[in-house]
């Protein structure tokens, strides 16, 4: 099982705080550092010193690690147009020798498009579908060729599709593409997405017994279209928040504001034991890929923990 990093910059955190988590993940031997893709803090907090993007934090990381994974869960297809947003994930995937992924989703937090001036449509379902077809349309375009798209809510002509990522594309190692992964709750127009265009489809913070059903939906999914079920890495995000012992569970749920008893139920949470007991059972089910958010980024000693006895014990 892999274990990445998953952070919520919004919530508040400088590049250099994310730096420090990315070294530290990097340094600890996991697999890699996601961040959320947002430009408002949630809840309770100021946000201070307020939001930083994506795909330019991502740059930055891309020349200052050498192993791990980079990228997003998720973009929001209402942020950018899906032709600049191909041509800046594949100059990241350059600048990183080739470890970046692409989360994609149809955007659903509405104040933060208010508070920037970012157009949020009522129907943002279509709009992803398009944008999937065009980042891996023009990603997958041969060098010397043309991308064409006229859909309903872009349209495209002429493209040069460049420049190209690193990468071949997972679901046809011919063309250039980053692995793109594709996630939701939606029983349905969800999981026939990622059959479609994903490397990856991930449930994110679902309830723990719904995992078994939902990947076999997905699974459902990729065989009406002849597509190998075992193809698609099968991921979960769920918060981490690990203790040696009760005082220092309870300390680390203090500081990010949620109750103990909580945690147990829905996260990677307790002892390093309960962690492992956890993290065993979902690759039981057929979880391949575990995103461990972590909402305290100064706690790098939280990371150490799970590092030394979690990682160790668990199927790889």
């Amino acid at each position: 099982m892999d274990l990445r990093i998953f952070t919520e910059p919004q919530q508040g955190a400088s590049y250099d705080d994310l730096l420090a988590v990315a070294r530290a993940t990097e340094d600890l031997g996991f697999d890699a550092f996601f961040r959320s893709d947002h430009y408002l803090v949630m809840g309770d907090g100021d946000g201070l010193p307020g939001p930083t993007d994506a795909w330019t934090t991502l740059a930055g990381l891309a020349r200052e690690t050498s192993r791990i994974r980079l990228g997003t869960l998720v973009s929001a297809a209402t942020f950018r147009y899906p032709g600049v947003l191909a041509i800046q994930v594949a100059q990241v995937d350059q600048m990183s020798g080739g470890r970046v992924e692409l989360g994609l989703g149809a955007g659903w937090f509405a104040a933060e498009h208010a508070a920037y001036g970012i157009p949020f449509p009522e129907k943002r379902f279509g709009l992803l579908t398009e944008q999937l077809e065009i980042v891996s349309g023009l990603w997958g375009t041969p060098v010397g060729e043309t991308f064409s798209h006229a859909g309903e809510h872009y349209t495209l002509t002429d493209s040069p599709a460049l420049p190209k990522p690193v990468q071949r594309s997972p679901l046809d190692p011919a063309r250039a593409g980053v692995p793109i992964i594709v996630g939701g709750g939606g029983p349905t127009r969800t999981p026939r997405l990622a059959a479609r265009f994903a490397a990856e489809y991930n449930q994110s913070f679902p309830e723990v017994a719904s995992v078994p059903a939902r990947i076999a939906r997905l699974r459902e999914e990729c065989v009406a279209i002849g597509r190998d079920p075992g193809s698609l890495v099968q991921s979960v995000a769920l918060v981490m928040c690990v203790g040696r012992d009760e005082a220092e569970l309870a300390r680390r749920a203090a500081a990010i504001g949620r109750d103990v008893a909580e945690l147990r139920e829905h996260g990677i949470a307790g002892t390093p034991g309960e962690a492992v007991e956890r993290l065993t059972w979902l690759a039981e089910q057929g979880v391949q890929r575990v995103y461990l958010q972590v909402l305290d980024l100064a706690d790098l000693e939280h990371l150490q923990l799970v590092a030394d006895e979690v990682a160790p014990h668990l199927p790889r």
